[in-house]
């Protein structure tokens, strides 16, 4: 299906070809159709966000519009997701949660940076980009802060840069669920107009291809280990 580089990958390729007989054709044309506009050029970063209703709402603007993966720190609030407002967008994302020491914040950060991430922090008080005018060459993490503080001091120091979203209103800033879904649609738009190589690897394309094949079939854990047994390969290709 893909181009491979590695045996795992190969192994991920021969399970998809498997797999996608477990559902429609129509269902798979629209996972191939998907997953060609994904990114991981440009991804979310969310501090302490805790209302449902704009958790999820991120979530949904982040798909909608192609992000793959969506950073979650959890210092003094617990990230949850409303349903209703989500709409299953959640098992088409990569989320990954920090919430497992007292400096979670920083951890988030340092471990992007470390991916070659530029730090770009949301804020209507700096003036240094808009989200027409930030450069996008290199690969970009948009860090959101929580809905009544905004970012921590942590986050503003860490950050490379800043941007907002120009208004003329007396309101000072808009609902966060807005605000990421106006950056996001924006980003990605001129993103997809740039000579920038946004796209996914076929190695990304994948595994995460592969991850929305189990994600959709039912007890498909129990279907990959009939194939991982018929073929005598010891380890499932999505666990670590």
């Amino acid at each position: 299906m893909y181009p491979v580089n590695d045996p795992s990958a190969a192994i991920n390729n021969e399970l998809i070809e498997y797999l996608k007989g477990c559902i429609t054709q129509e269902r798979f044309k629209k996972f191939q159709s998907t997953i060609r506009f994904r990114t991981r050029h440009i991804t979310m970063v969310l501090e302490d966000i805790f209302q449902p209703h704009n958790a999820s709402a991120v979530l949904r603007s982040c798909d909608c519009f192609g992000i793959q993966d969506v950073h979650i720190i959890e210092n003094k609030n617990k990230y949850e997701v409303n349903p209703d407002v989500a709409l299953g967008s959640s098992k088409w994302l990569n989320l990954v949660m920090y919430n497992g020491g007292e400096h979670n914040t920083a951890t988030c950060l340092k471990n992007l940076k470390k991916q070659g991430y530029r730090l770009v922090a949301t804020t209507p008080h700096k003036d240094d980009f808009t989200p027409e005018t930030l450069p996008l060459t290199q690969k970009t993490a948009l860090i959101f802060g929580t809905e009544l503080a905004g970012l921590t001091p942590v986050a503003l120091e860490m950050a490379d840069d800043f941007i907002k979203i120009p208004m003329v209103g007396f309101t000072e800033s808009l609902n966060i669920s807005v605000s990421a879904a106006i950056f996001i649609q924006t980003l990605t738009t001129r993103l997809r107009v740039s000579n920038i190589p946004w796209q996914l690897t076929n190695d990304e394309q994948s595994e995460i291809m592969l991850t929305w094949l189990r994600n959709s079939i039912k007890r498909s854990d129990v279907i990959v280990r009939d194939f991982m047994n018929a073929r005598n390969i010891p380890a499932d290709p999505l666990q670590p």
